[in-house]
């Protein structure tokens, strides 16, 4: 590997190899002297037959970009070394005098051979080229190549090197090989693998996966205390349960709702099973663990004696059960407040927003404190002021975090509004 004269190395080296065998094919060019300076500098203070070498240009090789770093064992991390590929334009000047082409084009066919003959640079020859450089260590040989340049390129380039067109040819030496500053990182040895150091559990058969969760008569949202359908693939009610993991980030930031487990039973249809969100009503151990909104419902599988199974995670709405207080309907008039009751509790930061009618209204939410004694079982009061609305009977619905409450029963032969989420505005 090699360090950050590793450019400046290869240039030497190009150089040392010009500058020690072109004179020696041609005794035209016993004068030749190579430089690498920038092209409209190449011929200050030189005279004779002369060679320029110009680095114009470097670009990553992807090859070596995507390899592991070397020296390094499986479990280690280190970030690979840089690798660049470098272009050179080798240019050709003759004396000055009234035959420099002639000459320009002897020492330019005298390099041109030079680098066809020796296309591989040897750590000797790298080692040379700069005292205390450790090019010539790395794993990958540097190897001298042709660069094949449009008319139209070679234009670009001589125009932004502003100055006249030398008749050159441009070469690719590849690979230099950078070392990076990052140090790496090796793992410690495994002391153990696995529980009382049992090694990897292999289990048989492929984890549930699911496709969908499916409120009752295609709602949009699930309510509680009713069952919703789950479907996909090697579904088994046995030792399985459905973790519900709330999407909702409280406010200011504090501790998240902890993921919820609820087993399921087996479903209607084969492959199918169902699960009830808890009636908080009926189950007061679970007020506390769930809110409205967007949840992520994946299913967990556990056999004893082997690790848990967990399916992909699909989206599941639960939707806010909402009652008007006092009810029968409640009247009021366009103004005027009204006072809902919302379970599950409405967590701190949830946007709430009341749907009276078809007009929007913003709503206050009310929770009680955790010292109450009915804290446990309390749900939160949501106030609003009735929207302007035409006069009469207008359902009302509360949107906790995008998920509506549902206003209808389907108690009856037809759907119809609930009475106990509707106001009469007089």
């Amino acid at each position: 590997m090699s360090s950050t004269w590793a450019i400046a190395v290869v240039t030497a080296a190009l150089r040392n190899l010009l500058q020690t065998t072109v004179p020696a094919l041609d005794p035209v060019l016993s004068d030749l002297s190579v430089t690498t300076r920038t092209p409209d500098m190449a011929r200050k203070t030189v005279s004779g037959s002369s060679l320029n070498v110009f680095l114009y240009g470097t670009a990553v090789n992807a090859g070596w970009r995507n390899q592991d770093p070397p020296r390094t064992r499986p479990g280690e991390q280190a970030v690979p070394p840089l690798a660049l590929n470098l272009h050179y334009l080798v240019t050709a000047y003759g004396r000055d005098d009234a035959d420099q082409d002639a000459v320009s084009h002897r020492a330019l066919a005298g390099a041109m051979s030079v680098l066809h003959d020796h296309p591989v640079f040897s750590p000797a020859e790298l080692t040379a080229a700069l005292a205390n450089s450790d090019v010539a260590g790395q794993p990958e040989r540097l190897r001298i190549t042709p660069l094949p340049l449009t008319t139209d390129e070679l234009s670009k380039l001589w125009t932004a090197f502003q100055t006249n067109l030398r008749v050159s040819a441009a070469y690719e030496v590849t690979v230099v090989l950078i070392d990076s500053h990052t140090p790496p990182t090796a793992p410690l040895p495994v002391l153990v693998r696995g529980g009382q150091d049992q090694g990897v559990q292999l289990v048989l058969g492929a984890a549930a996966s699911l496709t969908a969760l499916l409120p009752p008569r295609s709602q949009a949202a699930a309510e509680q205390g009713l069952a919703v359908a789950v479907t996909g693939s090697n579904l088994t009610a046995v030792d399985t349960v459905l973790r519900f993991t709330s999407m909702w980030r409280p406010l200011p930031p504090g501790t998240p709702l902890p993921p919820v487990e609820v087993a399921p039973t087996p479903g209607a249809e084969p492959g199918q099973l169902l699960v009830v969100p808890p009636d908080l009503t009926a189950d007061p151990e679970a007020w506390g663990r769930w809110v409205p909104g967007f949840y992520t419902v994946d299913a967990v599988t556990r056999t004893a004696g082997s690790p848990a199974a967990v399916s992909n995670a699909v989206a599941f709405a639960l939707a806010p059960a909402v009652t008007v207080s006092p009810h029968a309907p409640a009247t009021v008039s366009a103004g005027g407040t009204v006072a809902l009751t919302c379970s599950p509790r409405i967590g701190d930061g949830q946007h709430v927003v009341v749907l009276c009618g078809g007009a929007s209204a913003e709503a206050a939410v009310s929770n009680p404190a955790p010292g109450d004694p009915d804290f446990a079982s309390t749900p939160s009061t949501v106030t609003f002021s009735v929207p302007a609305v035409p006069v009469g009977l207008h359902p009302v619905r509360l949107r906790v975090d995008g998920v509506d409450s549902i206003p209808v029963l389907f108690t009856g032969p037809v759907p119809a509004f609930d009475p106990a989420q509707q106001v009469n505005v007089t």
